[in-house]
């Protein structure tokens, strides 16, 4: 009798497998949008193509990423000119807020990101609050240097007065 011996499959990465795909979206373990990746065949069919985070890397596909990144470019550039010129005008302007305070100068509330965005686009600055970066609310009267980052490569500084409202003190 011819006793059989059961072999185990030998598994090992096998390049010749892979599946060339390019990415839809931005995908953190992969790569960014428009990127060409090599992913196990498994990992494409199963994840990446019915979630509609990858889409098979065809040369029109390729043609259509590289116009698309080339518009993307422009308008990106188009931001960072806008940003730089709000940045300039901002930063000669300071605003000014009114608030409640007590004798000792303390607020009965705080001055927030989106109190000094009303003001500044009050005043004809488009400045959202996200753009805004304060270290914490402001909580009393004074005179602060408030930083903005309007774009990723942008940033400027603007002063805000915080006063009391008329006939307070």
């Amino acid at each position: 009798m011819v006793r059989q011996v059961k072999r185990r499959p030998v598994y090992s990465p096998r390049t010749s497998g892979a599946v060339e795909l390019m990415l839809a979206e931005n995908v953190s373990t992969l790569g960014k949008q428009g990127d060409i990746v090599r992913v196990k065949p498994g990992y494409a069919r199963n994840y990446l193509l019915p979630q509609g985070l990858a889409t098979i890397a065809t040369e029109e596909n390729k043609k259509a990423v590289e116009e698309h990144r080339v518009k993307l470019g422009e308008l990106e550039k188009q931001r960072k000119g806008a940003a730089k010129k709000l940045s300039e005008n901002v930063s000669k302007y300071s605003v000014t807020i009114e608030a409640n305070a007590n004798d000792e100068g303390h607020l009965y509330g705080s001055i927030l990101a989106a109190d000094i965005s009303k003001s500044l686009i009050k005043a004809g600055y488009k400045v959202e609050p996200e753009h805004i970066r304060l270290d914490g609310p402001l909580k009393e009267l004074g005179m602060y240097t408030v930083k903005l980052q309007l774009h990723s490569e942008v940033s400027s500084d603007v002063k805000v007065w915080v006063v009391p409202i008329s006939g307070s003190k």
